[in-house]
C-alpha cells in the first residue's frame, strides 16, 4: 500500500500538502488540490487512520484495563462502559492483564505513546503509585475507591453492602458464616474490609471460615464440600452468584445454609439465591 511520503515524491508535493488536501483544509489551490486527489484516486491511497487521529491529537480510543473477560463482574461493568463509549462515539479496546503487574504496566506504556485518549482501570494490581506517574499522559479513571483526591474513581460502597449483609444474616439467627474469596487480602481492599467487618461482626469467625482462591462455578461446588465437611457454617457470603450456583449444587440434597453472593445475575434468580446487586453497568457507564 502506497504511503504518504511515496504519494509526495510521486506528485511533486510535500507531505504536508498532502496531507491538508486528505484532511480537506481550506485555502489550499484548487489546481493542486485536484492534481493530488487525482493520483489518490489512481494509485487507491489509503491514509493511515492511527497517524490522521494522532496528528488530530486525539485516537477516540478507551483502553480498559480489565483482570478478566470471562468474569460475571467484570463482563457487567464492561457492558456499562461499551454502551456509553458507542454513544459518544469511541471505541474500546479491552486489556485484560489477569492480574499480572508486567502486563498492566505494558499498557501503562502503550498509554504513554498516546495509543488510548484515556484509560479506565476497572481493578489494579499494581501500586497506586505506580499507576500514577502515567496521569500526565491522559485521563486516569478507576473503578474502585483511590484514596487520593486527584485521582477520578466510580466506585462502589461495599462497606454498606457488607454491612446490610450481615444485618441480613443476624435477622435470621445466623451466627456462623462462611465466605469465599477470589484475591488475596494484601492485593483487594473489599476483601481486607470484608474479613475485617465479619470478625468485627460475627463472634465465631477465623481463617478456617475462608474458603480462598475461589474463582469458578466448581471453585464453588469445592467450596460447599469444605465448609460442610471441615467448618460446618449457617451462611455463605460468596464473591459472585456463579460461586453461589456451585456451592447451591454441592448441598442440593444437604441441608442448605443460607447463601449470599453479587452479581444479580440470571442464575440467583433461577435458584432463588439472595443476591448483591451492585449495578455495576451504570458504574461502567
Amino acid at each position: 500500500m502506497v504511503t504518504i511520503r511515496e504519494l509526495a515524491k510521486l506528485s511533486g508535493y510535500s507531505t504536508s500538502m498532502i496531507s491538508r488536501v486528505v484532511n480537506n483544509y481550506p485555502y489550499v489551490d484548487e489546481e493542486k488540490r485536484a492534481d493530488i486527489l487525482k493520483l489518490i484516486k489512481e494509485l487507491d491511497y489509503r491514509p493511515s487512520s492511527l497517524a490522521r487521529n494522532l496528528s488530530f491529537g486525539k485516537t477516540r480510543n478507551i483502553g480498559v484495563i480489565v483482570p478478566y473477560l470471562n468474569n460475571p463482574y467484570f463482563e457487567q461493568i464492561v457492558n456499562g462502559i461499551i454502551e456509553a463509549a458507542f454513544y459518544h462515539n469511541y471505541k474500546v479496546t479491552l486489556l485484560p492483564t489477569n492480574y499480572d503487574p508486567a502486563a498492566e504496566l505494558n499498557y501503562l506504556e502503550e498509554f504513554s505513546t498516546k495509543l488510548y485518549d484515556g484509560l479506565i482501570i476497572t481493578s489494579k494490581i499494581n501500586s497506586l503509585e505506580k499507576i500514577l506517574a502515567y496521569q500526565s499522559y491522559g485521563p486516569l479513571v478507576f473503578c474502585e475507591y483511590v484514596r487520593e483526591e486527584s485521582v477520578a474513581s466510580i466506585y462502589i460502597d461495599r462497606e454498606k453492602a457488607f454491612m446490610d449483609t450481615m444485618a441480613y444474616f443476624a435477622e435470621k439467627g445466623i451466627h456462623k458464616i462462611g465466605i469465599t474469596l477470589g484475591r488475596n487480602e494484601r492485593f483487594s481492599g473489599s476483601t481486607k474490609l470484608l474479613l475485617q467487618l465479619a470478625e468485627e461482626n460475627f463472634e465465631v469467625f477465623d481463617d478456617s471460615h475462608v474458603f480462598r482462591n475461589c474463582l469458578s462455578y466448581e471453585d464453588g461446588y469445592k467450596a460447599g464440600q469444605f465448609f460442610y465437611e471441615k467448618n460446618p457454617v449457617q451462611g455463605i457470603i460468596t464473591n459472585g452468584d456463579e460461586i453461589s450456583a456451585g456451592v447451591y449444587e454441592f448441598y442440593r440434597d444437604k441441608q442448605l445454609p443460607l447463601i449470599v453472593g453479587h452479581d444479580n445475575l440470571l442464575i440467583s434468580k433461577l435458584l432463588n439465591l439472595s443476591t448483591i446487586d451492585y449495578q455495576l453497568a451504570k458504574c461502567g457507564r
